[in-house]
């Protein structure tokens, strides 16, 4: 029976046999116990360092998620990327293009280094959330700039009033912001495309996350709000620790790779679609007998 969510995805493995050694007798038992000592320290003292190796392993993990563009590779931490995911999510829920991602997860990585922050600075003492907005200066009130998706939103929304695609991402940026630096977010801009070409699905495959292994158990159900919230897609459908997602072509790869961006916050385990599953367990992309028309993500299972 299929033992983890690679397994489970693909519906393959099989738990291997233990075969154990045959052990004849000796006639001189003094050196036959003397051997067994030896033996067993060995055996034990393999197993110890063994496990803690292992153990050790696990828990050095450095957790990263990774995309290229361009053969240069470009990572950001779990809680990154997710934000990132959001941000072109609620780009392409708005109409928006590949560029007005990029230049919104830009624009965040300057701001908030893509993290949801709590305080500001001397220039904006009142600033917070990914994009550093100001209740004083007309962004909301400082719960509403605080909600990642309510910040997305308030960015793009002023970005919509120009023609930011004809402009300088920083010029772009700074429009929107009216930042003391108005030069400063070019140089987030080839990580910004590195990750907002896969999460608006134009780009297969290219989003890759390595994660500790984890023993909680994930809620398809929290999962499919979460996907609602951001991207505002309802068609979906959960079959016991799995949430099937029913889309396809570009779009089906933005949701595939927003899951795996968002794969440690939600204890996701494996994510299926148009012949590929990427697993938690060995943290890359991989064939499968997944189809295009439906993203099957597994949740974690305790």
């Amino acid at each position: 029976m299929p033992t983890n969510a690679h397994h489970r995805v693909l519906s393959m493995g099989s738990n291997p046999e233990s075969r154990h050694p045959k052990h004849k007798r000796s006639r001189n038992w003094g050196r036959t116990f003397l051997v067994l000592v030896l033996a067993g320290g060995l055996i034990g003292g393999g197993l110890y360092a063994a496990t803690n190796f292992i153990g050790l392993n696990e828990s050095t993990v450095r957790e990263r998620c990774s995309a290229v563009v361009a053969g240069q590779k470009f990572s950001l931490n779990p809680e990154q990327s997710a934000n990132a995911a959001l941000i072109a999510s609620v780009a392409i829920k708005r109409g928006l293009n590949e560029r007005a991602a990029q230049i919104g997860i830009a624009t965040a990585m300057q701001e908030s280094k893509l993290t949801n922050i709590d305080y500001g600075d001397n220039a904006g003492p009142d600033s917070r959330g990914l994009f550093q907005q100001r209740p004083t200066m007309g962004w909301g009130t400082e719960a509403e700039v605080m909600d990642p998706i309510y910040a997305a939103n308030r960015f793009f929304q002023e970005l919509e009033t120009f023609d930011y695609a004809s402009m300088p991402l920083t010029d772009a940026a700074q429009k929107v912001q009216r930042s003391a630096y108005p030069l400063a977010y070019a140089k987030h801009e080839e990580l910004a495309k590195a990750f907002a070409t896969p999460l608006t699905g134009n780009a297969d495959s290219a989003l890759n996350c390595t994660l500790r292994p984890t023993d909680i158990a994930g809620s398809p159900k929290t999962t499919a709000g979460t996907l609602k919230a951001a991207t505002g897609i309802k068609d979906t459908t959960i079959e016991g620790s799995r949430l099937k997602v029913s889309v396809n072509g570009k779009q089906g790869w933005a949701v595939a790779q927003w899951a795996v961006a968002n794969a440690s916050a939600l204890d996701i385990e494996a994510v299926g679609y148009a012949g590929l599953v990427w697993n938690r367990s060995q943290g890359l992309w991989a064939p499968a007998s997944t189809t295009d028309g439906q993203v099957v993500i597994q949740l974690a299972t305790s």
